[in-house]
C-alpha cells in the first residue's frame, strides 16, 4: 500500500470514528437529566497506535518461518484496518445524586471540539487529494 492510499485510508477511519463519537456525546447530551443514564466514550486512537507501533515493531523483529497454519507465529504485526472503534460506558462515576453522570455543559463543549476535528479531517483529504493534483500537472 502506498502513502497515499494509506493516508486516505486512516483520514477516512478517523473522519467515521469522529461521526461516532459525534452520535454518542448528542446522545449523552441527550440523556443528560435521565435518572441512572451513565455516559458513553469512543476509544479508537489507542488502539490504533497499538496497531502502528506493532507494524513498526515487526520490521525489526526476529521472523521464523512457519509451514504450517497451526504453527505459532511471532512478530506478526496488527493490521491496523482491523482496529474497530469501541463505545465505552462510563459506570463508574455519578455526578448527581439521581445517578446520572453526564455533565450537560462538558458534553457540549466535546460536541463542538469534535466539529472542529472533522473540520480538519476534511481538510487534510482535500490537501491530499490537492497533493496529488499538483503532481499530476506537471
Amino acid at each position: 500500500m502506498n502513502s497515499f492510499t494509506r493516508s486516505i485510508d486512516l483520514l477516512q477511519r478517523e473522519m467515521d470514528v469522529t461521526s461516532l463519537r459525534y452520535q454518542v456525546t448528542a446522545n449523552n447530551l441527550a440523556n443528560s437529566e435521565v435518572p441512572n443514564f451513565k455516559r458513553s466514550t469512543v476509544n479508537f486512537e489507542s488502539e490504533l497506535k497499538r496497531a502502528l507501533d506493532s507494524e513498526k515493531e515487526a520490521k525489526n523483529a526476529f521472523h521464523l518461518t512457519t509451514t504450517d497454519s497451526r504453527h505459532i507465529q511471532v512478530n506478526v504485526p496488527y493490521d491496523y484496518r482491523d482496529v474497530q472503534p469501541r463505545r465505552v460506558l462510563d459506570y463508574t462515576t455519578t455526578a448527581k445524586a439521581n445517578g446520572n453522570n453526564v455533565d450537560a455543559e462538558t458534553e457540549a463543549n466535546n460536541i463542538l471540539q469534535i466539529q472542529m476535528q472533522y473540520r480538519m479531517l476534511t481538510q487534510l483529504t482535500s490537501f491530499e487529494f490537492d497533493q496529488v493534483n499538483t503532481a499530476m500537472k506537471k
